[in-house]
């Protein structure tokens, strides 16, 4: 950490947020822990208590907790930039965001006028028990409502009267009217207007560049998800693959798990290499932290959580291969909604939390709140962002923190807008330059019929296309966003799709037609698609 490559406030930011940090306090009880030991010389002290903690494995934990920083703290540029910039350095990008916060805020609370309920209440005692004793059953009749004031009205416990508060559709549609005030292309000598719809001058990577970024998914390269499959001999790759496998998780060191799942993660590992890479170890501690959110549940009733249960509902509970998790999926995100821990992701978030007021003090800065109290209000979809976790932890305790981890490193770009390479900006440009140069005529065709391709693909960019693939594939996916670090693969992927179905999609004439012939993806192979995407050309 004493190199040129980080400068001295990153490095102080660094230690200030260890010694917040849980790990620094155990390291403490631990190196009290060796004071202690008889055989220990006074005149060895620190050389003693050094190699004891090493020798315990606190070495590694260290390491794993500054590499985890270093993954979701990008590095402060000198001199430092106001905290907006971090956020969202472009001003144009910034207001963006805000005005589309502004309008999901606004969607939220016509609701709560049109239904006449607030957007909290404390259950009453008997309500609370009742939660607490159907906690792995909430699918079974769902969130208890209360009832209204009114004598006349019947207690509100039909969901259909709520709404999702926007789809991925809406969201594009903002993202399609972007523009930078500061920027006249078609003033340009030589511009050429582009054919899609993203009109937002962001450099994103070509093709060469992703070749070398994703050189480990080439096709000379043995991939699990390709060469571990059923019909090919364990003793040619499998075998292997998981013998190192072990190895690496025997180390417990995210940065080797991470290298170690370029070429795919074997499945009996999955769960534990990617706890790894996401530095994700539970303790008491943790546990304690989710039995308080859980009670949170118990004692509040939020609107959200009729979003949340209506979004499972209309999404994974009509999936074949998630609707068995419906419980599980309320014992993630009904806690998540109350995860103060996920508003320190905004920090590098061009979002910001939407703020209510305590009844009776609107408008009053001093009386405003978090709402909900993680800062994210669910849209229709944001369940299939925990569905395919749950084949992977049957404890609820390590698919709820391994999910949340999940999002604060990644998920989160994909619902707002910002000018980051991953944000879904950057991804939605990426895919359209990737398409445009590599399969034009196929884009101009769809173009010229009235299908712009990024308003298939949008869908798929925004849930990572969780509940487009098979379930196995959508893992194998995710394999490399967590081993590359990168949202980057989703926008290939997108790509790889697009000109593998290019027969039959040359042929239509319409964007039904075409949403037709990529509207069941479940029976591709995501690997071998990225490989002929990237490196058969």
């Amino acid at each position: 950490m004493g190199d040129s490559n980080y400068s001295k406030a990153y490095i102080q930011t660094l230690i200030d947020e260890l010694k917040t940090s849980k790990i620094y306090t155990d390291l403490q009880c631990a190196a009290q822990v060796e004071i202690a030991k008889p055989t220990l010389r006074l005149s060895e002290l620190k050389k003693g208590v050094l190699n004891g903690l090493v020798n315990s494995g606190w070495d590694r934990k260290l390491r794993n907790a500054i590499y985890r920083f270093l993954q979701t703290h990008p590095k402060l540029q000198f001199p430092s930039p106001p905290p907006e910039h971090l956020k969202e350095p472009l001003v144009f990008l910034r207001k963006a965001q805000q005005a589309w916060e502004k309008r999901i805020l606004k969607s939220l609370n016509s609701m709560c006028t049109d239904l006449n309920i607030p957007l909290a209440r404390k259950r009453p005692e008997k309500e609370q028990k009742e939660w607490a004793q159907k906690w792995t059953e909430l699918g079974i009749d769902g969130p208890v409502h209360f009832e209204k004031t009114e004598p006349k009205d019947a207690s509100v416990k039909d969901l259909s009267q709520f709404r999702p508060v926007y789809a991925p559709k809406d969201f594009l549609e903002v993202i399609i009217g972007l523009q930078n005030p500061n920027y006249h292309g078609s003033d340009t000598p030589g511009f050429y207007h582009l054919w899609g719809i993203v009109q937002v001058p962001l450099k994103v990577k070509d093709i060469d560049e992703l070749r070398l970024q994703y050189s480990d998914m080439s096709i000379n390269q043995c991939q699990s998800g390709i060469d571990d499959a059923q019909d090919i001999p364990s003793e040619l790759f499998e075998q292997e693959r998981v013998k190192l496998g072990k190895k690496v998780i025997n180390t417990n060191h995210g940065p080797l798990a991470q290298e170690f799942s370029k070429k795919g993660c074997p499945t009996s590992m999955r769960a534990t290499l990617w706890c790894q890479i996401l530095a994700v170890e539970l303790d008491e501690i943790d546990i304690l932290y989710y039995e308080q959110l859980k009670t949170n549940v118990l004692q509040h009733d939020l609107l959200v959580d009729s979003l949340l249960y209506k979004d499972v509902k209309l999404t994974a509970t009509n999936d074949d291969q998630y609707f068995v998790f419906e419980d599980f999926l309320y014992q993630v995100l009904l806690p998540f909604s109350r995860d103060t821990y996920v508003l320190n992701h905004f920090d590098y978030n061009s979002a910001s939390p939407p703020k209510s007021y305590i009844r009776g003090r609107l408008g009053m800065d001093e009386f405003a709140v978090n709402y909900p109290p993680n800062g994210v209000i669910p849209f229709h979809g944001f369940a299939m962002y925990v569905a395919p976790m749950c084949f992977l932890y049957k404890e609820t305790i390590t698919l709820y923190y391994v999910f949340r981890e999940m999002y604060v490193r990644y998920f989160f770009r994909l619902h707002s807008i910002s000018s980051h390479p991953q944000g879904i900006v950057g991804l939605s440009l990426l895919f359209e330059s990737l398409l445009q140069t590599h399969e034009s005529d196929l884009f101009f065709h769809l173009k010229s019929v009235g299908c712009q391709p990024l308003k298939v693909a949008f869908k798929w960019l925004v849930r990572a296309f969780s509940g487009y693939l098979s379930s196995d594939q959508v893992l194998l996916l995710w394999d490399r966003v967590l081993a590359y670090n990168s949202l980057e693969i989703l926008a290939v992927l997108a790509v790889a799709i697009f000109s593998f179905r290019k027969t039959n999609l040359m042929k239509v004439q319409s964007y039904n037609a075409a949403e037709a012939v990529l509207a069941d993806l479940t029976t591709l192979q995501v690997i071998p698609l990225i490989q002929l995407s990237l490196f058969s050309k």
